[in-house]
């Protein structure tokens, strides 16, 4: 089907994409979910990540990246699963692993285990040999702040390791790292975070349309958005246009009454 090219909409980048990217968290898709979103809205999903440990009991899994490959949508394995084979001493086994099942890129984070900065370093130098690392910041516990000053420090020292973006902490729920327990923003830690590595190289987790909106009104369409949830997707990409009324600015035209009539 050709979409309709009527609207003056905001310009938009297109795949492959280096900015304006959607990241979408995928809690245990099944392949007929996963080919059905697709068909619809593979043109707005660049990065998929399986989240947690879901691709170690996912019996369907091959079948599913290969879908993603063949809809040009990057595959991600999760950090918490990468997080647990460290402290298991079976990182290099998680690693061998997820190349071989067809994994792209990986997530390299520190929230669910102990893990110091030098170590996730090691980590993420390790992971870029074979992998596009994303490289996650921030508390992933309800109540646990991070304050905004520490935040630029992991995220250039995960840039230096090799990571290709960062990514600010908010989980599925939308209420922890960039964000309050209510789930608003947290501007210091965004204006932080930014000024330290340039609004291109971070992807903001932002699974809450207020959390969107809130990032497209702040940096423009090509935000990059993270752990956005598969439904929301098409959602999303009309709040990127302004087609939704938190980001819509439209301008009334003239004589538009003539010209209906």
């Amino acid at each position: 089907m050709t979409l309709p090219a009527f609207l003056d909409l905001p310009p938009r980048s297109v795949k492959p994409r280096s900015v304006g990217v959607t990241h979408v968290i995928d809690q245990g898709a099944g392949t007929a979910a996963t080919a059905d979103l697709l068909a619809s809205a593979a043109g707005h999903i660049d990065i998929w990540k399986v989240g947690w440990g879901t691709a170690y009991v996912d019996s369907a899994l091959s079948a599913k990246l290969a879908l993603l490959e063949a809809h040009d949508v990057a595959a991600c394995l999760g950090g918490t699963m990468l997080e647990i084979a460290w402290a298991q001493g079976a990182a290099e086994a998680c690693l061998e692993w997820a190349g071989e099942v067809g994994f792209r890129l990986i997530e390299v984070s520190r929230g669910t285990v102990a893990m110091s900065m030098s170590e996730k370093r090691a980590l993420i130098r390790r992971a870029a040999r074979d992998f596009t690392v994303l490289a996650e910041t921030g508390a992933k516990s309800p109540g646990e702040r991070n304050a905004a000053r520490h935040w630029p420090a992991e995220c250039l020292s995960d840039l230096d390791a090799g990571a290709r973006l960062v990514v600010t902490e908010g989980r599925q729920s939308g209420t922890v790292g960039t964000f309050d327990e209510s789930g608003r923003v947290r501007p210091d830690v965004v204006e932080a975070v930014v000024a330290a590595t340039g609004v291109e190289r971070v992807i903001f987790e932002a699974p809450r349309a207020s959390q969107q909106a809130w990032f497209v009104r702040r940096f423009g369409p090509d935000v990059n958005l993270g752990n956005v949830a598969l439904a929301d997707v098409l959602s999303v990409e009309t709040l990127r246009l302004g087609l939704r009324s938190d980001t819509a600015a439209v301008v009334r035209r003239e004589h538009q009454e003539a010209e209906l009539a």
